[in-house]
């Protein structure tokens, strides 16, 4: 497990607030979806490996209000954005998680890390639940710390693709134009359980905001909107992500915008909460018929859970005081 600030103070995570929120919402609203590392050329599934841990999970969390979230989609979804290598705002889906201090986001680890330049995490950093049109209709919560697998850190092992991110209470704006408390994130949207060395053949629930064409240029989707496909896991490889204990689920989702969308197992409507069990890391067209078809996701053992009970166990408070 490795650990890193994204933020240096509460008055740096006021000003990234601002930025975002700043304007109308302005960068929220320039944001492009992330196009790095989206799509990979060759998977194979199928075969075999065994988790390293008897199954295990926690349980998801109910929001304190009623919260906003249309029935039958989860509140927890929203998007991440931050400031890429390029300088430019883009963003990735995340979902908020159980934790012990409910402030815990979960998506792919190369939505927090840099990966094109080393050593690096991207910076401005923020989740958005139910983000819609420029707006923060649940909050915008900055993220604080950042926790993930050493062998994504360091090695780019994709097998490891996921990030638990510890985030500040939520702001909005306020009447004035300035900055205002807006509560813990889990009070406000709930959070899914999280759930770890589940069967390779479990039914998910995939939900997520894809955004990027096909290979044959055709964009079925906005990233406006939350979008949900799914089906029965199984497992997979693939040598360009260095990924040998992946799983992978029939999805028509393109890869950019849907990056750290959430794998829910136990998905409950009604609720609209479930427990996270993979992340989409990438995409694949496995029939060379130019259409993405299949999701990528790393595998959750006992290495992910630990990563998580780590994050879970952070206390973040509030932004701005008070």
């Amino acid at each position: 497990m490795v650990s890193a600030p994204l933020v240096s103070s509460q008055t740096a995570a006021a000003e990234i607030a601002t930025f975002w929120l700043g304007d109308g919402g302005a960068n929220l609203a320039a944001a492009t979806p992330y196009a790095v590392q989206t799509a990979v050329d060759q998977i194979t599934t199928g075969g075999g490996f065994s988790s390293d841990t008897k199954p295990g999970s926690t349980v998801p969390s109910a929001p304190s209000g009623t919260g906003t979230a249309k029935p039958g989609t989860p509140a927890t979804a929203g998007k991440v954005f931050f400031v890429g290598a390029d300088g430019h705002p883009h963003w990735c889906t995340g979902t908020a998680v159980t934790s012990q201090y409910r402030n815990l986001v979960a998506t792919a680890a190369h939505c927090v890390y840099d990966t094109e330049t080393t050593g690096s995490t991207l910076t401005k950093w923020v989740f958005v639940p139910g983000y819609a049109d420029g707006a923060a209709p649940s909050g915008l919560y900055v993220g604080k710390q950042l926790f993930g697998h050493y062998d994504f850190d360091v090695y780019r092992d994709y097998d490891r693709d996921y990030a638990f991110v510890a985030v500040y209470g939520g702001v909005v704006t306020s009447a004035t134009g300035g900055l205002a408390n807006f509560g813990r994130l889990v009070d406000n949207v709930g959070g899914q359980g999280v759930a770890w060395s589940q069967p390779v053949d479990s039914t998910v629930d995939v939900f997520g905001y894809p955004a990027g064409p096909h290979p044959d240029g055709k964009r079925p989707y906005t990233g406006e909107t939350l979008e949900s496909s799914g089906g029965v896991t199984t497992t997979a490889t693939a040598p360009s992500l260095k990924g040998e204990r992946l799983l992978a689920v029939g999805s028509p989702f393109t890869g950019e915008g849907s990056l750290g969308s959430s794998w829910l197992v136990r998905y409950d409507k009604a609720s609209g909460r479930g427990y996270l069990a993979g992340l989409t890391i990438s995409v694949a067209d496995t029939d060379a018929d130019l259409r993405y078809d299949t999701s990528l996701s790393s595998y959750f053992d006992g290495e992910a859970a630990a990563v998580y009970s780590a994050a879970s166990a952070v206390w973040s408070g509030a932004v701005l005081p008070g």
